[in-house]
Formats: C-alpha cells, structure tokens, sequence
C-alpha cells in the first residue's frame, strides 16, 4: 500500500478533514454546535452585527413568514373590516405582505377571507409569557384555530430548553409596542432627527455605535417610514415590535441554549412573532 504524502504548502492535494472518519450522529451533533456557535459569533457585542443577523434569519424563512403574514391579514379584515383606509391594522399586515413580495392575489384572498367573502379557518389571537435564561423575558405572540394545541407545543418548548411560562402580564410590562427603525453609523443626525419628528415619529436614540433608532406609534409607522425613505434616509431594518425596557445578556453555553429556545418558539407553526429582552453575546 502506498501512503499518501503528507499535505504541504507545495502540495496539490486537498487536505483531509478528519471529521469525516466520525460516526454520522456525530457529526450531526457537531454541526449544530458549530452553526449555534457561529450564529452567536455573528451576533458579537454590536447592536448592528445583532440586527444583520435578524434581518438574516427573518429572511431565511421568507415561506413561513408568508404563512403568518396571511393569518395576520385574515384576522385583521375579520376584526376590523377589509378597508385598508379605515383598518390601521390591516393596512399594517399588507404594508408588511408587501415588503415580503407577498404575491397580490394571496393578500386578496386572505381579506376576502377575513372580511366573509370567503370560507377559511377561524383563528384567535394568544399570547404567552416567560422567562429563558438567566431570567430573560419572552414574549409568544399566536394565532391558532386549537388552544389547546398551541399552549401544550409552547410550554414543551420553554421546558425542553431552559425556560418556563409565565403567568399573563408576568413580563408583559416590560415591553413597549411601537415601531422602530434603525440607521446605520453615519447618517446625519441632525437631518435625519428633523426629518423623523416632522413626520411625526416619538423618539430619535443615538446609539455608541454611531446609529441611529427612530421610535414611533405603531399605527403611524408605515407613513414615517415612506417619509424617510423620500428625504433619503433608508433603514437598516424597520418593524412593528414589542422593545424591551431593559436589556439581559446572556453568554457562553447560556447563550447557546437561548437560542435554542427562540428558534423552538419560533420554529412552532402557531406562532406569529417571538419577543425578547436577551442580547445574545459571545
């Protein structure tokens, strides 16, 4: 048998990852230990590298955000009527189908649906509350057409990773809901903070980093946003949310199975947003 030479610089030969010789449970295991190491990597100290990679992950499930997007829509019309102009919180849902390159024909249909014209499920809006490690506060927005469904996949889901539910309004105070915008280390503060509270937005917070996060009400914040967009100021990212008061950090192994919390809760087909207080760092 002739043995192979070893890898040099002058070698052509690929080196040989000793990783392939393990069972493949193995390298399963070790391949979701590196990608959670490496999202949390990703995610570092920096408010900016934290929204990269939301912005990342939000745009990894595009199908699913579809799915939610369409039971927003549905139970917006249902509780508000299909007007878009007498319905801020439909206009809201589409405004956010729209960003999604939701196709036209399935807002349509989900309207139609919500508003009677069309049969469909009946969905009712749940939210849960709890706590992920080292006490982080966790909002589960969902809609389900079974409670009892959701509420049992939802606590497996807290209990298998770390976290326990809460009661309702346990960490519910902690959050405001508003809309945000952020901009990126080098927009102009002063014209961008002149152009926001013109159009009427609540708050302008400078970051250490140099950015920047427009804060408004959330039923006004599609009209900012398109505001700043025509004065020239785009946003790194820009959302309906529930912002924390107060922020938790969580590290090292901590860190990982926090993360393995949210993306459980946020895997859950009923669940429509996952909220949190924790800053995921290296």
């Amino acid at each position: 048998m002739v043995k192979s030479a070893p890898y040099s610089k002058a070698s052509t030969e690929p080196k040989s990852n000793p990783l392939n010789a393990l069972p493949t449970f193995i390298k399963v295991e070790l391949s979701s230990v590196f990608l959670a190491l490496e999202r949390i990597k990703m995610a570092g100290h920096s408010k900016w590298a934290n929204i990269k990679h939301k912005k990342a992950a939000t745009d990894a499930k595009r199908g699913k955000i579809w799915t939610r997007l369409i039971k927003e829509i549905t139970v917006a019309a249902r509780m508000g009527g299909g007007d878009l102009a007498s319905n801020p919180r439909l206009r809201l849902a589409v405004d956010k189908a729209a960003d999604a390159n939701m196709p036209k024909d399935n807002v349509t249909r989900a309207i139609q649906r919500g508003s009677g014209g069309l049969e469909g499920v009946n969905y009712e809006e749940i939210r849960y509350e709890g706590y992920g490690l080292n006490g982080a506060a966790i909002i589960v927005d969902c809609m389900t057409d079974n409670r009892v469904r959701t509420v049992a996949e939802v606590r497996h889901a807290f209990s298998k990773f770390g976290g326990n539910m809460g009661s309702e309004g346990s960490v519910a105070f902690l959050f405001k809901h508003c809309g945000q915008l952020f901009f990126a280390p080098g927009t102009d503060e002063d014209t961008l903070m002149e152009a926001a509270l013109e159009a009427g937005a609540e708050d302008v917070i400078a970051d250490d980093e140099g950015g920047f996060e427009v804060v408004c009400d959330p039923y006004a914040f599609s009209a900012i946003r398109d505001t700043l967009d025509k004065a020239g100021f785009k946003a790194e990212m820009a959302e309906i949310t529930m912002k924390p008061s107060t922020e938790a950090d969580i590290t090292g192994d901590d860190a990982i199975k926090m993360q393995k919390l949210l993306d459980a809760l946020e895997n859950l087909d009923d669940v429509q947003e996952v909220y949190t207080n924790a800053i995921i760092n290296e």
